[in-house]
């Protein structure tokens, strides 16, 4: 039955995509030349002590002063045999690095290399799978080490100057300008969770930006970019990328630099998601959702007596809680009206 829902809402998400195919942006390293880097850029500190703010007309100024929190991540497979090239963001001078959990993978030899040439080895501490997200943490001396500046996603808006700086296809420090194209736009993710909240732009992005930022007009980091929209499977950049936003990153990042690995709650329910409001359709076995006694048809209203009437209003809500939280579940039944209460349990993320 997991298996079921979870494949229910991969095809959910596709459809909602138009039938696309969405790809990470690492590259891939096998015994073949042709990977590819990515950098991520900062603010860095003025001359007074406080921090540079740069207006959207001076890009080269921008790009020249965020460049030290640039890192290369490169992971190697275990007998050396392929691997993946990506980039992280300097979090602080204790050497810990954000980055897409796709960029390190699992059982891999990780190396940082700063914008300097400077490299040296890396483990990883904490991991959000749900968010393709990933601490790790280098060796590195910390007087090389300039932490990133990290800005407030839930500012941006729709239309907002952005850029990106990375190495696609090897080209060492290109620079891409756009705007944000969309906001609150969902992905499917590891073991069928949907990413949400992603921030959609069409600064070009292609294999190598993989873990690189996406930078507001103030060099903040408004985003992880992580994905691009695949429709010809020729994974090049069509115009629409994807970034988790920094929000998500930050509100994760205190487990993560605890040594934590991220978990996820959901109801364990399968639901029809164009329905309005969403309609059960499965109920996991030995899930809190049979235990508070949810069933099958009924048609959800509210949690915790928050009103409910689309499928993204109620995932979004879930994302909010913790794994083991207790959620009210109010739902229609052969026209009564119950409140249930359901403990909620974690993704099987692998």
């Amino acid at each position: 039955m997991k298996e079921k829902l979870r494949w229910s809402l991969v095809v959910v998400v596709s459809m909602a995509l138009g039938a696309a195919s969405i790809v990470g942006i690492d590259s891939l390293r096998s015994d073949e030349p042709g990977s590819t880097t990515t950098v991520i850029e900062r603010v860095g500190p003025s001359e007074n002590g406080g921090n540079v703010s740069l207006s959207v007309e001076s890009v080269a100024d921008l790009v020249e002063v965020v460049r030290p929190s640039v890192v290369r991540i490169e992971a190697l497979n275990p007998g050396g045999l392929g691997g993946g090239v990506g980039s992280g963001i300097v979090l602080d001078q204790e050497g810990h690095i954000l980055t897409n959990n796709h960029v390190v993978g699992v059982n891999t030899t990780l190396t940082i290399v700063l914008h300097d040439g400077t490299s040296g080895s890396a483990t990883v501490v904490g991991r959000d799978v749900g968010n393709d997200l990933a601490v790790v943490q280098t060796d590195l001396p910390a007087d090389k080490l300039v932490p990133a500046k990290l800005g407030d996603s839930d500012s941006v808006r729709v239309g907002d100057f952005v850029i990106a700086v990375g190495n696609p296809f090897q080209i060492d420090g290109t620079v891409t300008e756009g705007i944000v194209s969309g906001l609150g736009r969902s992905l499917a993710g590891t073991g069928g969770r949907q990413m949400r909240q992603l921030i959609q732009s069409d600064a070009a992005i292609n294999p190598g930006n993989s873990g690189g930022a996406l930078f507001n007009g103030n060099g903040e980091v408004i985003g992880i970019t992580s994905a691009i929209e695949n429709p010809t499977n020729e994974r090049v950049f069509i115009g629409i990328g994807y970034a988790v936003p920094i929000n998500t990153a930050t509100r994760f990042l205190p487990e993560m630099l605890r040594g934590s690995d991220i978990q996820h709650p959901r109801l364990g329910i399968g639901l029809e998601p164009t329905s309005s409001p969403p309609q059960i359709t499965a109920v996991e076995p030995g899930s809190g959702a049979e235990d508070g006694g949810l069933q099958v048809g009924d048609v959800i209203t509210a949690l915790d007596g928050t009103a409910i009437t689309t499928f993204d209003e109620l995932a979004t809500y879930i994302d909010s809680k913790n794994v083991g939280d207790v959620v009210q579940v109010t739902v229609q039944r052969n026209g009564k009206e119950l409140t249930l209460p359901v403990t909620l349990v974690p993704w099987d993320l692998g």
